[in-house]
């Protein structure tokens, strides 16, 4: 592939230039960052010492968490980093790697959630199948599909990115390094490309949420049959899980389903999914889940025994 780049390195303006807003900005989203870290460790360290939360919700919820923390780790450090900065810049290289692990780990949050709705479904709508169809072969199978799938994906992007020429403009007005951004800046006709990052992108996000709300409805109507306790223990489960599905994919679909424009409002809104998803996702599945509440109140209880014989 020939890479017709005069630009080494790019501007990234980040979500303000005024100094006292970058301030509130370092301090803001350092604490969110810090907040991210604690609440998806604490939900992988529960998962995995905890033997009550054995079952295949867990083990893909443990796997979102992981890919949560990736996630925000790809965006947040240099963010917060450059808040700092008067200006700030990105090698051409760095960019490359950043669109990568952003793509892959995003990429790898929506296969997740994919998963956790037909765990859900066949949980529900399947109960005497269920630990016949949702074995640990089969959901291990699964979440390797979701990382080969990730890999694929971020890989079409990587691609897409490296066939566009750079030979002037360097500014990003953004604070990550995307396909979107970096499109406003090739020196050439981009509709193919953006056509290809619609078709990426946006067709894996539209069409995963689609699925995610059509395997939801059914559920929430196979939910008539149930008692009124498993319904009530079903209702929070899928209510956890549709507020998550709704909090990350509105933001990537008003994002990648449009032509390549921007607008003064893609860095707030990105937010929403880069740094809000990975914060909130923790308390949703902790503050509605009684099981992994109990599994963190032994864990904590066990450390302060251990703490005691000391």
């Amino acid at each position: 592939m020939q890479l017709n780049n005069n630009v080494t390195e790019f501007i990234l303006l980040g979500l303000t230039q005024d100094p006292v807003r970058k301030k509130i900005v370092f301090t803001t989203f350092l604490i969110f960052y810090l907040g991210t870290l604690l609440g998806n460790f604490l939900i992988i360290t529960t998962i995995k010492t905890s033997k009550a939360l054995g079952s295949p919700m867990y083990f893909f919820l443990f796997h979102l968490s992981l890919s949560d923390t990736c996630f925000s780790t790809c965006i947040a450090p240099r963010m917060i980093a450059d808040s700092l900065l008067k200006n700030a810049t990105i090698s051409f290289s760095e960019c490359i790697v950043q669109v990568f692990s952003f793509h892959f780990f995003g990429c790898l949050e929506i296969f997740i959630l994919v998963l956790m709705a037909v765990d859900r479904y066949v949980a529900i709508c399947k109960p005497l199948h269920y630990t016949t169809i949702m074995s640990y072969q089969v959901c291990g199978v699964l979440v390797a599909v979701a990382w080969v799938g990730s890999c694929v994906h971020s890989s079409a992007q990587i691609f897409l990115a490296l066939s566009l020429p750079f030979c002037g403009p360097n500014v990003i007005d953004h604070y990550l390094c995307d396909l979107q951004p970096l499109l406003q800046l090739a020196c050439t006709d981009t509709y193919v490309t953006n056509l290809l990052l619609v078709s990426n992108s946006g067709a894996i996000c539209t069409v995963s949420f689609v699925m995610l709300m059509f395997s939801y409805a059914i559920i929430l109507h196979s939910l008539r049959n149930h008692s009124a306790e498993g319904r009530k223990k079903a209702l929070s489960t899928c209510i956890s899980h549709i507020t998550v599905v709704i909090l990350f994919f509105g933001p990537c679909i008003f994002i990648y389903t449009r032509p390549a424009t921007t607008f003064s409002m893609d860095k707030m809104i990105a937010l929403f999914y880069t740094l809000g998803t990975p914060l909130i996702n923790p308390l949703i599945y902790t503050l509605r889940n009684a099981e992994v509440k109990n599994a963190m109140r032994m864990l904590w209880s066990k450390k302060l025994v251990s703490d005691g014989k000391r």
